[in-house]
């Protein structure tokens, strides 16, 4: 491993936080409230600390599969214990593990939360609360690339390491390149969702907000009652769109700009990802009309917004669905756990998951009846490689451990199981609000610090897909060799 390369380019990533902040301190400034000194502090910090470690001299410039690993796990870590640092230097948050939780929860676009009340916190810290989500959404190593693609050589490592769903690759040959394209359709696509929220009468703050949540799929609002405290349909609608826009694989994008339309209807994860919204959202208007609205555009409305937040692991919310009917609640457990499409900033396990998972049982099953025959699973039309499918497999494998163990460990608070259950779903799938004490009226305040630390290493474990967080704890990832 080249520690002094991974060293430097962790203090790259913590001075390109410190930039980050600079719209939040703008923001207190002109509030003139008191976060003002807390972002001062904290960027002043980062600038130094960052300095230090970047002015390590290094010999060899060479990246490992391994640093790039090392350098998205570690860099993770590393902007969520400074990120923390102005809820907790302003005294918003008093308690560190609380502020660690919230700014974990922010950069990894889960949207938990401890806050029993939001609408009283600087309007500083609310607008990098809600950034931290858009900054988390495409990923903090993208955005580091994107603004220094000469940090170091052979960075496709740290892409891959970073980006969510199995073999995300490049959209141009140039990493540095790939990752401003990527930004340039993220940065178009939130900016059109602000514009539209303001033609619907949204103030400007309320309207960035929404957007940073909403693009980068985290959910923040600075309402109690998230959308919902709207009432407004027009709202609810251009956020329940872009909810599922953002869910969807950005290579389509980056498609349909060259004009290669066919080929994104021809999708199958872009398919699989649309049938099942759609059925999600026929199933539960027809399960809420009656018991839970009285009209069928009522019941719509609703399941739209849900669905579209639920599967694309946003988290806003319009209504308690927490009163909702079992069969209701079930499906919006089961999206969790689907997620978004792969290279979406969406969470979950990924819709190309689940959809090579059916292929392979559908394999199965024909080898068992016809166990001289050869079949192959194919996805675009195209043989899908051992490799990929024994990792998705191992995949669900792992991430049933990970669960069962951060299960396991939060129950020791006492609650009930059906809250435990969720709690632990929504944070490893980057989702936000569970069901029981932390549904959508709900929060994660009352869990102990051990939980919150639990949840805390839940979100990154999600949000990076299990792999650079769990080689942190092999003893032989950190030996020295070149690999």
């Amino acid at each position: 491993m080249n520690f002094t390369m991974i060293i430097k380019n962790l203090g790259i990533l913590l001075m390109v936080e410190a930039a980050c902040m600079l719209p939040s301190l703008l923001v207190a400034i002109i509030n003139n409230q008191y976060d003002i000194m807390a972002f001062i502090v904290t960027m002043m910090i980062l600038i130094v600390v960052g300095l230090l470690m970047y002015c390590i001299p290094a010999r060899n410039k060479n990246f490992y599969t391994r640093d790039g690993f090392a350098i998205v796990s570690l860099g993770w870590i590393l902007v969520s214990l400074f990120g923390a640092l102005p809820f907790y230097l302003s005294g918003a948050i008093p308690s560190y593990v609380d502020a660690l939780f919230e700014t974990v929860s922010g950069f990894t676009t889960t949207g938990s939360t401890i806050l029993r009340e939001i609408e009283s916190l600087p309007r500083g810290l609310l607008f990098w609360r809600s950034f931290t989500n858009w900054i988390g959404g495409m990923g903090v190593l993208v955005m580091m690339l994107a603004v220094l693609p000469a940090a170091g050589a052979n960075t496709f490592h740290i892409l891959k390491a970073e980006s969510p769903g199995p073999d995300p690759g490049k959209l141009v040959p140039r990493i540095g390149q790939s990752a401003k394209i990527l930004y340039r359709m993220y940065i178009s696509l939130s900016l059109v969702q602000v514009v539209m929220l303001l033609i619907a009468g949204m103030p400007l703050y309320d309207a960035l907000i929404n957007t940073f949540s909403t693009a980068g799929t985290g959910g923040f609002s600075n309402m109690n009652t998230s959308i919902g405290a709207y009432n407004n349909v027009y709202y609810e609608i251009i956020i329940g769109l872009f909810m599922f826009l953002f869910g969807i694989n950005f290579t389509l994008y980056f498609q349909a700009l060259k004009g290669d339309i066919k080929n994104i209807i021809r999708d199958e994860e872009f398919r699989f990802y649309i049938f099942t919204v759609v059925g999600a959202i026929v199933l539960i208007t027809c399960n809420l009309l009656g018991p839970v609205f009285g009209t069928i555009w009522e019941s719509l409305r609703y399941s739209f917004f849900q669905v579209c937040s639920i599967i694309t692991t946003t988290g806003f919310s319009t209504t308690n669905f927490d009163v909702w009917p079992a069969f209701s609640k079930t499906i919006l457990i089961v999206l969790m756990f689907i997620g978004a499409s792969a290279g979406s900033t969406g969470g979950g396990i990924k819709c190309l998951r689940f959809l090579l998972l059916f292929k392979t049982i559908k394999r199965e099953v024909r080898r068992i009846i016809h166990p001289k025959a050869v079949y192959t699973v194919k996805y675009g039309g195209k043989t899908v490689n051992g490799d990929v499918l024994f990792g998705v497999m191992n995949y669900f494998f792992v991430i049933i451990i990970v669960f069962a163990v951060s299960l396991l460990l939060v129950s020791l608070d006492g609650f009930d199981l059906v809250s435990n259950f969720t709690a632990v779903a929504a944070t490893i799938n980057n989702i936000g609000p569970g069901l029981g004490i932390v549904g959508p009226m709900g929060n994660f305040a009352d869990y102990s610090d051990l939980s919150k630390i639990v949840f805390s290493f839940a979100m990154l474990f999600g949000r990076l897909e299990i792999y650079p967080m769990l080689i942190l704890f092999a003893p032989t990832f950190w030996k020295r060799v070149n690999i």
